[in-house]
């Protein structure tokens, strides 16, 4: 099983914890306020620990689940203690009508961290066209997009842990349009489907 870091306590934070620790994954939990942090751990049980904001993290892969505007920073803010990381960016960059991406042109916050990481971390976007309530209750897809496929080899078999199947979507600068589909699922939610329970996935036809 693979040994991961979630940086963040909130709900994503809650729910990718808890599904890893029922994988058999060996999860620290970090956040900028420990007694969260360790009541978290506390929480998802499975021996989770909670680590120190702006250490090295102990996973190989660190899931980075915050709201989009504090992922750079708080990836600029880490600095080193990445080197060498799988960095997985979870955000959606929705502006505030939630009927567009927050920043302009064709880039994405998982390439904005890139371009502050370590020059020797990879940088994977996974799990932001998927609800948490689907997390918690479904079995979705998974889209991935990164430039390293040995990092992406890692995330794959961690989301395969969690009885979800991984899909590779091609390069990091996929990563755009990926954050264009979780877009996609909220503008499903409140005009397609009228509810929050479905997430996009890839149906087969091999004849």
């Amino acid at each position: 099983m693979s040994s991961i870091s979630i940086i963040g306590t909130g709900n994503m934070a809650r729910t990718i914890g808890t599904l890893a620790v029922a994988g058999g994954n060996t999860v620290e939990v970090m956040g900028r306020d420990q007694s969260k942090a360790a009541d978290l751990a506390k929480a998802l049980g499975g021996g989770a620990t909670a680590g120190q904001w702006g250490a090295v993290p102990a996973g190989d892969i660190v899931i980075v689940a915050l709201l989009f505007d504090s992922v750079v920073p708080t990836v600029t803010q880490y600095g080193d203690a990445l080197a060498g990381k799988v960095i997985v960016d979870i955000s959606n960059p929705f502006n505030a009508d939630f009927d567009g991406l927050a920043h302009h042109g064709e880039t994405s916050i998982a390439q904005e961290v890139a371009k502050v990481a370590p020059a020797d971390s990879s940088v994977v976007k996974a799990f932001n066209t998927v609800f948490r309530n689907v997390l918690e209750n479904g079995r979705p897809d998974v889209f991935m997009a990164g430039d390293s496929a040995q990092a992406k080899a890692g995330v794959a078999t961690f989301v395969k842990s969690l009885g979800l199947r991984p899909l590779d979507v091609g390069a990091l600068k996929m990563a755009h349009w990926l954050e264009g589909a979780g877009l996609l699922t909220v503008g499903l939610a409140r005009h397609g489907t009228g509810h929050w329970d479905f997430a996009l996935g890839a149906t087969e036809f091999l004849g």
